[in-house]
Parts: C-alpha cells; structure tokens; sequence
C-alpha cells in the first residue's frame, strides 16, 4: 500500500511534497499449497478506486476507530497486551496492536470472504459498507472468536515522503495467513474485480510481461515467497524472526527515478531485513531489479 507506480500509460509521475503522517494500515498475505508449490492469493483493485486502481495487491486497508474499541476483547482469542509482543513492537499500546490484528482479519473477510476465526465457520458474506462494529456482532452472533493466532507478523512498510502523486502515506503491517481448510477465497466485486492464486515466481513472471501490475510492497513480498516451496516453509520462517520495518529511500540513477532498501550501500540502515534486490529502479513505468528479472531471486 505504498510506492504506488506512475500512470499506466508509463510517464513518470509528479512528484508531490506530501510530509503528511502516514496512515495506519494492515494486509494479509494469504498462502496455501497448490500442485505447483506454494500460491499466494492476489486481488485486482477496480480501475474506478481512487488508490491502486486496476493494481493486484494483498487483501488489506485502512485501520479503523472501532478496530481498537474495548468492546472487541470477548470475541479475540488473546489479550490486547499479548499482541503487542506479537508485533515486537514495544512502542504500541495494547489497544494499537490490537487494531492492526482487527483490521487484517477485517479486511480479509470483508474483501476475499476468509474467515479467520475459532472455532472454524462459514460467516455470513460481508456487505461492501460495514458499519463500525458489524462485524463484531457477527463473530458474536457466530459465537466464534477471531482467531488472531492465524495470523503471523511478517513485515511493516512505510510509505516515503514524497511519493508518486494520487498515492497517500500508509504505514502498514503485512501479516502471514494460511488459507483455512474448507474456505474459499473470493473477491467482493466491489473493491476488487478479480482475485487469482498464483505461485510467486507465476506472479513476478506476469508481472514482468506486463499482464498485471503490482507495487513494491508486493513485488518485495512475492520475492521473499518464492524463496519457500511449502506453506509449512514460509510460515516457519515467518515465526522464528522479528517482523522487519521497511522504510524505502529514494534516489536518482541517471534517468531512472529508484528507490532502495534496508541492507543496500545507499541505506541508512545496513543489515538486510529481506531476500531479492535491495534496489529498484522505475524503468518504462515498471519498477525492476538492476539485474533483471532474475534479481527478483538473487
């Protein structure tokens, strides 16, 4: 949900001084086995949304007011408090990390019909409009929970300063999901127009013909997946490290608007938080690794 990319016709947007506080924000990478190895499910944003529109991304969005409310401690598996050791990020108030756990399962549910919850059920389908707290009644009315131990921190990403025009600011948690046994995922046809399970090499591959497009985030996401041939791999991998928080920095390259990441000799920050490129640059309105399409997997 941020590094949006230029206009689709390929000229490099404006660049906007936009210094705003980014907004709070959560995403759900959600993973299953399929015959070709591990696939990751991608939505297709409508052309006609005012952010990422026509883009594939992960189910996700804003965190809401009522995702931090009091009110949600009967239907949660664990305690407010908890959730913040989950995030390894000491600064949160228990009510913060409870929100970004909320909004991750929320959107999930309202944008791909998943339901992470305890124990396992089929929900009503979620309506394009959820009032705040709709979605708590229904959990209430299942007499389920909402399984927050089904999703696992995997990273934060922090929009830069200044980024492409039409793009705001999103600081967003990223968590790891299984798909659950039983469910199937499907797009809401309202915010999304399409969804598609891929492996991610499929999607970096599609990507690269210039079938779909993506962003960085993604980009990043899928390279990091494709190191892991199994869904027990990546979640195992996801478990054992703290979350990394990626901040990207931007830089010109002769003609080349880029960008770099934790780990690459233009970041402040030295020690790699990912696998793949540890630079991009936005060639012909695509951004790409230096090395190519096989850079995605260096």
């Amino acid at each position: 949900m941020s590094d949006r990319p230029p206009h689709a016709d390929g000229a490099e947007p404006r660049v906007a001084d936009d210094n705003a506080p980014p907004r709070d924000a959560a995403s759900v990478v959600l993973i299953r086995d399929g015959a070709g190895g591990l696939e990751v499910l991608l939505l297709r944003r409508h052309r006609d949304v005012r952010v990422l529109g026509g883009h594939y991304v992960f189910p996700g969005g804003k965190v809401e007011a009522d995702d931090a409310a009091p009110d949600w401690a009967p239907v949660l598996d664990a305690t407010a408090e908890s959730l913040v050791a989950r995030l390894a990020e000491p600064a949160l108030t228990p009510a913060q990390a409870q929100a970004f756990f909320v909004a991750a399962a929320r959107e999930l549910w309202e944008e791909a019909g998943v339901a992470l919850v305890d124990p396992p059920a089929a929900l009503p389908t979620a309506a394009p409009d959820v009032t705040p707290g709709a979605w708590r009644t229904v959990l209430r009315d299942a007499g389920v929970r909402l399984a927050t131990g089904a999703l696992c921190p995997w990273s934060r990403w922090i929009t830069p300063r200044n980024p492409p025009v039409g793009s705001p600011r999103f600081d967003t948690r990223f968590f790891l999901a299984r798909l659950p046994a039983g469910a199937q995922a499907r797009h809401d046809a309202h915010e999304a127009s399409d969804s598609v399970w891929l492996t991610p090499r499929e999607a970096l591959a599609r990507y690269w013909a210039r079938e779909i497009e993506l962003i960085p985030p993604q980009l990043m996401g899928l390279a990091q997946l494709a190191r892991h041939a199994t869904v027990t791999a990546a979640w195992a991998e996801a478990q054992r490290r703290r979350p990394p928080c990626i901040q990207p920095e931007q830089f010109r390259d002769g003609e080349h608007r880029a960008m770099c990441y934790p780990g690459d000799p233009l970041h402040p920050v030295r020690e790699r938080a990912l696998p793949g490129p540890t630079r991009l640059r936005l060639v012909a309105g695509r951004f790409e690794p230096y090395e190519g399409f096989e850079g995605w997997f260096r």
